[in-house]
């Protein structure tokens, strides 16, 4: 196929994740806000998760197809790119209390599921059913640990803007359209790359940038609601999602294989070097204004040059 149409073919899917993701973040956020649980495990959870789904479908894709490459690049520039430019644009756009406790405890959460994607990565380049099934179980336990320290107290007031049906028929029309934005990503991306020479890896990167706006846009929309706990959980509780579950479910569903891994470790690396030091650099202080934020958006930078 011609390079140019599957170029096209690649922002079609990126395109229609982004739409998909949107769709289901809002029947989902609809159907959190109805139960009236707290902003930051809105975020954390529900909220991330949601918005994740590009990054869990195109890791069962890659795992169909063989495109680890593509996939691990796909989760490092998508998570770099949510704790740099996404807290960068967020801190822009408004000044956001935070809580100390809550940010160490996420930010530990964070680093610990980069750390184990990069140990996985580092130990062979291939991530086997069993490693996979493992990145599972760590993250549901630590999504059920969430849930057992969940205080219940910085509740959401507003009633949902949707009823429960039109939220569920969002979910099902979202989801729908991230599976086909999945397909066409993964498919297309890896045919594009290997047309032009490009490495896998820098294609998923590039591709990750792109899924990561709805992450951002339902940050900058909750910052702008007054709703600063949605907007750092939903970074940093993609930032958990994508590593330990998005990359562990395609490794439990088919063995994830990253040819030459040693030129996805830098990557890898940097994202969890400058997560940490992020996280260090929130956790102690009371609010993130843009006195972090510029730091955030220079990080983001030399993700092109590693």
């Amino acid at each position: 196929m011609n390079p140019v149409v599957e170029l096209l073919l690649v922002l079609v899917g990126v395109s229609t994740l982004v739409y998909g993701a949107d769709r289901a973040v809002e029947g989902a956020g609809a159907l959190a806000d109805f139960y009236g649980v707290s902003t930051f495990f809105v975020g954390v959870t529900v909220v991330a998760v949601g918005s994740s789904l590009p990054e869990i479908v195109t890791s069962m894709y890659a795992a169909v197809y063989d495109t680890g490459a593509l996939l691990v690049g796909h989760i490092v520039g998508s998570a770099t790119s949510q704790i740099t430019l996404g807290l960068g644009v967020v801190g822009l756009v408004s000044t956001i209390a935070v809580p100390r406790e809550k940010i160490r405890a996420y930010g530990a959460g964070m680093v610990a599921a980069m750390a184990v994607m990069l140990g996985v990565v580092y130990t062979g380049g291939t991530i086997t059913h069993v490693e996979g099934a493992v990145m599972v179980a760590l993250y549901v336990l630590f999504l059920y640990a969430l849930f057992e320290h969940e205080d219940y107290q910085d509740h959401l007031s507003e009633r949902p803007e949707h009823t429960r049906r039109r939220a569920l028929a969002l979910l099902a029309v979202g989801i729908g359209a991230v599976v086909v934005g999945g397909h066409l990503l993964v498919t297309y991306g890896q045919s594009f790359a290997l047309s032009v020479g490009i490495p896998e890896y820098l294609v998923g990167v590039v591709t990750g940038l792109g899924t990561t706006f709805p992450e951002i846009v339902v940050a900058v929309t909750a910052v702008r609601n007054d709703r600063g706990g949605i907007a750092v959980g939903t970074l940093l509780g993609s930032n958990i999602t994508d590593p330990l579950f998005s990359l562990g479910v395609g490794a439990a569903l088919g063995e994830v294989h990253v040819a030459e891994s040693a030129t996805v470790l830098p990557g890898i690396a940097y994202m969890l070097v400058v997560s940490a030091a992020i996280t260090v650099a929130f956790a102690s202080r009371e609010e993130i204004d843009r006195t972090l934020a510029i730091p955030c958006l220079v990080l983001y930078l030399p993700t092109f040059l590693v």
